[in-house]
């Protein structure tokens, strides 16, 4: 069979004429769209409004480094995000479906969501925070930590295909690689927090396209407790099994439970 094929492969060739050249081959992966990194990167900006809108990111990697000043929106799912040596920034993530990692940055206000979330060398940031594993910081002081609280109308689609559920999320159970005897180097930011003070909507004519809210009875993200000391030492565990209906039931409930006079401290689903 071999050498059929092999004799019927060079009279093919034998038969081509000459001058022609055989046409080069095709593989999948020579069709796939071409990426530009700089599509997916902000660097060296200043005193600038910028973003990507729904869409425009689409899973890719995203690099933000070197920023001053600046008000940065992700408005779209990610696969991983480095910000590196950035001051004073405003910064807005979609959902992120492996790591966030911050690098010596200081004075930056952010919000994102995110598989895991590591900070290092920074100083002085503020996170609403939605995270489905454990939050790390190292080498780094006073990072502040809220619960994440966002809504526009893409946003629930870009969880899932981050792989996120907006049930999971360990905002407060920070862990601190690098602790300081007697001293703290995060604290969670007042429970009365509003997030558009810290993290404001974006100015810019093609920004404010996106349909944002922060209000809490809109958020995608149930806004819990977290770690707080709990006003009450009652207690009440609820699980909800696997079914066809199971995040509607649980949305239906959390909404039900908030507007009594209780408070959600944690949720894993």
């Amino acid at each position: 069979m071999g050498c059929f094929f092999s004799k019927k492969r060079k009279a093919e060739k034998e038969s081509q004429p000459q001058g022609e050249e055989e046409p080069p081959k095709q593989y999948s992966w020579d069709q796939r769209e071409k990426v530009d990194p700089k599509d997916y990167m902000f660097s060296g900006l200043k005193d600038e409004t910028v973003g990507r809108l729904p869409g425009k990111v689409a899973g890719q990697q995203f690099l933000i480094q070197d920023c001053e000043n600046c008000n940065i929106y992700i408005f779209d799912h990610s696969a991983t995000v480095t910000i590196d040596d950035c001051t004073n920034c405003i910064i807005f993530l979609g959902p992120v479906k492996g790591s966030v990692f911050f690098r010596n940055c200081r004075d930056c206000k952010c919000a994102l969501a995110c598989q895991q979330f590591r900070v290092r060398d920074c100083r002085k940031l503020e996170v609403f925070l939605c995270c489905a594993t454990q939050p790390i910081i190292e080498s780094s002081t006073n990072i502040k930590f809220g619960c994440f609280q966002w809504y526009y109308p893409e946003l629930a689609f870009q969880f899932k295909d981050a792989g996120l559920s907006i049930f999971n999320n360990t905002w407060s159970n920070i862990h601190d690689f690098t602790p300081v005897s007697g001293e703290l180097n995060w604290s969670l930011l007042p429970e009365d927090a509003v997030v558009q003070d810290h993290v404001p909507l974006p100015t810019t004519e093609e920004l404010k396209a996106v349909r944002v809210s922060t209000e809490a009875n809109r958020s995608i993200i149930p806004i819990s407790r977290g770690q707080r000391q709990k006003s009450s030492d009652e207690s009440c565990l609820v699980v909800l099994f696997a079914g066809d209906y199971t995040i509607a039931n649980a949305r239906k409930l959390i909404d039900e439970v908030l507007s009594l006079p209780w408070s959600l401290m944690e949720m894993v689903l």
